[in-house]
């Protein structure tokens, strides 16, 4: 592979930064310890400016090129937060936070970005701007909107986002992307469904909300085997059911709760709309009534067609044509990255993470070999985006 030379000289100098973010996880907003640590190596690579405190606790490194930064400007971002998830992965630098770990390999992304910020502020091989986010509160915080809200595009200038994902299974050192949603919106619901109670052994002196719910969750399966286009991407899932609280009585209300996952924001829309038809009418034919709350969630990752074909291109350069794949698959997973993507174009890639378990389990581990891939995908990347001419 064409991994920079330089980049994979200091390879072990970034592992060893990854594995101290994994030694001390810390979860959303409360990043604290991370991003002084971020803030410190960014000041010690000589970046032109270091900003803290974006979106609550984000980061913001800024790296001119060697026209001092006239001309265009792109944003390049990694997340820092952890899980409140138990470790169990053996590993010398395990957690030493008991019920936290990096268990989404956001210590390797925010490590490869800052591999990326020291190639980059020390040979300025580019024309322009490069701004390096580091965000907090991904798992679920919607830190990328916070980082926006406090006024990330404009204050820096950026014209376009890109990101990168580990991505367990896909060998390591492969590349997917594909253009449109490569990442699901990630919407909640509740429901609460209230009938009458009673004895039972007297089921017909009430009406039973717990048959009413087993009705209503094999009639929500049906919204997307037989309403939604089967080309068009969706899923439903029913993952908690909370009722009654002895065998003999039949409760007055249940429960529901779960997820609505599409890529496309019309499916997006539509789901919800058949949500609420169904559930009112299937509630409503048994004499009950039904309590919707359903919740948007982190919106559809959209990535735009031409920046999508230009970050093809790029991880073409670092692994070669046959080891990228510009039609991938998405995945029905939420990522808040979206909320960039809404404000400025750009595109969202996955990196292979080779063999390891599963993104969200407790004995995920990220893949410190891939981590001059990482670093090339994005010095190349902004080396391109912003060429000297």
């Amino acid at each position: 592979m064409p991994v920079i030379n330089r980049v994979a000289e200091f390879q072990r100098e970034i592992a060893e930064w990854r594995q101290d973010f994994h030694r001390n996880p810390e979860l959303q907003y409360d990043v604290h310890r991370t991003a002084n640590r971020v803030a410190e190596l960014l000041r010690s690579f000589g970046v032109d400016d270091v900003v803290t405190g974006i979106g609550r606790t984000g980061v913001v490194g800024v790296i001119k090129g060697r026209n001092g930064g006239e001309g265009k400007v792109i944003g390049l971002r990694a997340d820092m937060d952890a899980l409140p998830i138990t470790e169990r992965t053996g590993a010398a630098y395990a957690s030493t936070v008991a019920g936290k770990m990096h268990a989404c390999g956001h210590d390797g992304h925010t490590a490869m970005l800052l591999g990326a910020a020291k190639y980059l502020a020390e040979t300025r091989n580019f024309a322009g701007t490069a701004v390096l986010i580091f965000q907090p509160a991904e798992e679920g915080g919607a830190g990328a909107r916070a980082m926006l809200q406090d006024g990330l595009v404009d204050r820096f200038g950026i014209e376009e986002f890109y990101g990168l994902h580990n991505l367990p299974g896909l060998p390591a050192g492969r590349f997917g992307i594909r253009e449109g949603g490569i990442m699901a919106a990630t919407d909640e619901f509740n429901v609460t469904i209230e009938g009458k109670g009673g004895h039972a052994a007297l089921p017909h002196n009430t009406i039973d909300p717990v048959t009413i719910a087993a009705q209503l969750i094999l009639a929500l399966q049906t919204i997307v085997s037989r309403n939604v286009d089967p080309m068009r991407e969706a899923v439903l899932s029913v993952t908690m059911v909370e009722a009654g609280q002895a065998f003999n009585v039949i409760p007055r209300t249940v429960k529901l709760t779960g997820t609505v996952r599409t890529l496309d924001e019309d499916v997006r829309k539509f789901m919800e709309q058949r949500f609420r038809a169904v559930t009112n009418g299937i509630v409503s034919s048994f004499g009950a009534t039904a309590t919707i709350n359903y919740r948007n969630g982190y919106p559809v990752t959209m990535n735009a067609p031409d920046q999508t074909a230009f970050a093809a291109d790029v991880a073409r350069s670092v692994s070669g044509a046959e080891r990228v794949d510009a039609d991938a698959d998405g995945t029905m997973g939420g990522e808040d990255f979206a909320y960039m993507l809404q404000a400025r174009p750009g595109a969202y890639i996955f990196l292979g993470n080779g063999p390891s378990t599963e993104l969200h389990t407790d004995t995920y581990d990220f893949n410190d070999e891939i981590i001059p891939i990482g670093v090339s995908y994005w010095a190349k990347l902004v080396e391109t985006a912003l060429p000297v001419t």
